[in-house]
C-alpha cells in the first residue's frame, strides 16, 4: 500500500449541523474515526492540509495517521463528502485499524511483461475489465497494487481471478464466482479488415448468383424464339 500519510487534527467538542457549519467557516473539516471496540471519535482537520492530501491521487488507498495531540492513530479513508456545487470537503469518515484486524479495501492492478504478451505484439488490445480488485486484508499487510503478469497471452485469452496469486495476508472479497479482470481482444483496425473481407465475399456472392439468373434468363428467352 502506500506510504501512510500523516493528519494533525482535534477533538471535535460539539457535533451537530451548526458547529459543523461553524467549524467550516473556520477552514477546518469535521470528521469521525470509528471502526474496532473503541465509541467513535469525532475531530475535525485543517482543510488545507486535507485538500493537499486528497490532491496525492492515492489518499483513498492509503493507511492515514491521524495525530490527535500525542496520540497517534492509524485508520484508513472510507468517504469523504463534498460539496455538490464548490467540491469543498465537508466531511470525513475514517475506519479505525485495529491490531489483527481484517480490513475491506480497493486495490489497483497492474500489467506486467506486457512486451512478453504475443497477443499485444501482433497489435491486441488489453481490454480491462476490472481496475481495482476488491480485496480483504490484514491491517498490515495491505498491499498497494496487484502486479498481474500477462507474458504468453494470445488474442482472444482472459485473465481470471482464479489465475492469480494474492500476497500474504489478501483474499479475494468475492468469492461465488470467477470473476474476469482483463480480456486480449484483436485491433479495431484487424477487426475491420475481417468484417471488410466477409462483406466483399458476401458481396460477390450475390453477384455470382445474379449473374447465373441472368443466364438462365436469357437461355430461356433463346428457346422460345
Amino acid at each position: 500500500m502506500s506510504d501512510a500519510l500523516t493528519l494533525p487534527a482535534e477533538t471535535r467538542e460539539r457535533a451537530g449541523k451548526g458547529a459543523s457549519r461553524a467549524l467550516r467557516r473556520e477552514g477546518r473539516v469535521p470528521a469521525v474515526i470509528y471502526g474496532g471496540k473503541e465509541a467513535p471519535t469525532t475531530i475535525h482537520l485543517e482543510e488545507k492540509e486535507l485538500v493537499k492530501q486528497l490532491g496525492t491521487g492515492h489518499f483513498m488507498n492509503s493507511i492515514v495517521e491521524i495525530k490527535l495531540g500525542s496520540e497517534i492513530i492509524r485508520t484508513l479513508p472510507k468517504d469523504v463528502s463534498l460539496h455538490p456545487v464548490t467540491d469543498r470537503p465537508e466531511h470525513v469518515d475514517f475506519l479505525r485499524m485495529t491490531k489483527g484486524g481484517k480490513i475491506g479495501v480497493s486495490v489497483p492492478v497492474v500489467f506486467i511483461n506486457e512486451d512478453a504478451s504475443p497477443g499485444l505484439k501482433k497489435g491486441g488490445v488489453l481490454n480491462v475489465v476490472r481496475h481495482e480488485l476488491e480485496l480483504v486484508c490484514e491491517n498490515d499487510k495491505i498491499p498497494g497494487e496487484i502486479e498481474i503478469d500477462v507474458t504468453g497471452k494470445e488474442v482472444g485469452d482472459s485473465i481470471h481471478i482464479s489465475e492469480l496469486t494474492l500476497p500474504e495476508g489478501s483474499e479475494s472479497a468475492i468469492t461465488d464466482r470467477d470473476f474476469t479482470i482483463a480480456t486480449l481482444v484483436a485491433p479495431s483496425a484487424l477487426k475491420k479488415s475481417e468484417d471488410e473481407a466477409a462483406a466483399g465475399d458476401e458481396d460477390a456472392g450475390e453477384a455470382a448468383e445474379a449473374e447465373s439468373g441472368d443466364d438462365a434468363a436469357d437461355s430461356e428467352e433463346g428457346g422460345d424464339e
